[in-house]
């Protein structure tokens, strides 16, 4: 049972959190987590806020951090001795990273039109002698495709010889 009713031992953490018991010591190892206390036979507890603690770590992962970056940004903050300091700079990492989120979004959206467009290209394929030299899709001069070029990502399969 848990020395205070509102701590959980690390197992409990862990479940929550979908991570290994192990995983969360290496977090501990890093300093990028604590134990809020430990029972009396020295099992670690945590509060709720372990749990938004690891849950921030992941969306730093996803975001492209390592473990190592995600401890020394953490350190930066903490050296911030005024709470306003603190939250500016958070909020320029944040600023920085949903800038970088929204460029890697445009660059997906583009990659999807490239596919749909090629998928579209492609889909009229379908219609083709299958006896057809693939040197003749180059230029195809099938109805379906109404004279259109074949989408880049199309085409540059002809240039690998």
């Amino acid at each position: 049972m848990n020395a205070e009713p509102d701590l959980m031992r690390i197992g409990q953490l862990a479940r929550l959190c979908g991570k290994t018991a192990r995983a969360l010591h290496f977090y501990e190892e890093l300093g990028l987590l604590r134990p809020d206390g430990r029972t009396p036979g020295g099992f670690r507890l945590y509060s709720e806020g372990a749990v938004l603690r690891v849950r921030w770590i992941e969306r730093l992962q996803e975001l492209g951090f390592s473990l190592p970056e995600i401890r020394d940004f953490l350190e930066e903050l903490n050296e911030q001795d005024h709470g306003p300091t603190a939250m500016l700079r958070l909020n320029a990492f944040y600023q920085e990273k949903l800038d970088e989120t929204r460029a890697a979004l445009a660059r997906l959206r583009e990659l999807e039109r490239d596919l749909v467009a090629s998928l579209d290209y492609l889909s009229g394929c379908r219609t083709c002698d299958p006896l057809t030299q693939r040197s003749q899709c180059v230029r195809c001069e099938d109805d379906v495709h109404q004279g259109r070029p074949a989408p880049d990502m199309v085409a540059a399969v002809h240039n690998l010889g």
